[in-house]
């Protein structure tokens, strides 16, 4: 499939899950695919299976807590492909607990990835947006949210509120950033099945998280992809701000 093959595509949060997914499934649909994500080894595997494929990859090693690390990988993409013109914005954790446990190292490390990370990457790759538009090409910024952005869960509050951050962002990116021809999105899960629920730790949420799996077939991180690939398909007038995708039975 060539439905994008004139794009260059951006990906954080690669090595794993739901941008691993989507690198797999835009790189088969065409795009020149630079997955990003602190976990170097594990994206060097990622860019082998995307060649043997026949698509077009690159793996950059960065840390989206590292201004440096992020305005390096952005100028190492632009130098090789070209200013980018989709990006995924999807690097994120999720560290569940009671807040009376006052557990503020996982507070600063969700608030610093999921909000402060968000925003470097952002910060990077909106020139190369920008310019990718004023060239008259078809361009997507699209951020990963959560469902839990709009509803409410026992010991995800900070991890909720990251993600309502995220949601409303983009909200207002669109309003600046539309007018100059960027498409900009954000994707709301549900239930989906990655390794961020293997990080709890947290007896409460590991009990939660138990109990979901048994009333609810999770989403996988393919399900998600799909989203992702539709959303940059659609015609350049064309720009769904909002996407929440959920399990079938799940109810909130």
């Amino acid at each position: 499939m060539t439905q994008l093959s004139n794009r260059v595509a951006v990906i954080t949060g690669a090595s794993s899950g739901i941008g691993r997914a989507t690198a797999k499934l835009l790189a088969a649909r065409g795009a020149k695919v630079a997955v990003l994500a602190r976990r170097g080894d594990m994206l060097e595997q990622l860019v082998a299976e995307i060649r043997a494929a026949g698509g077009t990859a690159m793996a950059l090693t960065v840390d989206v807590t590292d201004q440096a690390s992020i305005d390096k990988a952005a100028a190492t993409i632009e130098q090789s492909w070209g200013p980018a013109n989709l990006v995924f914005n999807n690097a994120g954790v999720m560290l569940p607990a009671a807040i009376e446990a006052r557990e503020t190292g996982p507070w600063e490390q969700q608030i610093d990835l999921n909000v402060t990370g968000a925003m470097r990457v952002i910060s990077a790759f909106v020139p190369q947006l920008l310019k990718s538009a004023e060239a008259g090409a078809t361009v997507d910024l699209v951020n990963t949210s959560s469902i839990a952005a709009q509803n409410i869960y026992p010991y995800f509050a900070v991890y909720s509120a990251t993600k309502a951050y995220v949601s409303h962002l983009t909200r207002h990116l669109r309003a600046e950033l539309g007018p100059k021809n960027v498409r900009v999105s954000v994707i709301e899960p549900g239930c989906t099945d990655t390794e961020l629920q293997g990080h709890f730790q947290f007896p409460g949420a590991i009990a939660w998280l138990e109990g979901a799996k048994q009333t609810i077939n999770f989403l996988k991180p393919e399900d998600v992809a799909e989203v992702v690939g539709f959303l940059a398909t659609q015609p350049k007038h064309v720009n769904l701000q909002q996407v929440v995708v959920m399990p079938t039975n799940q109810a909130s």
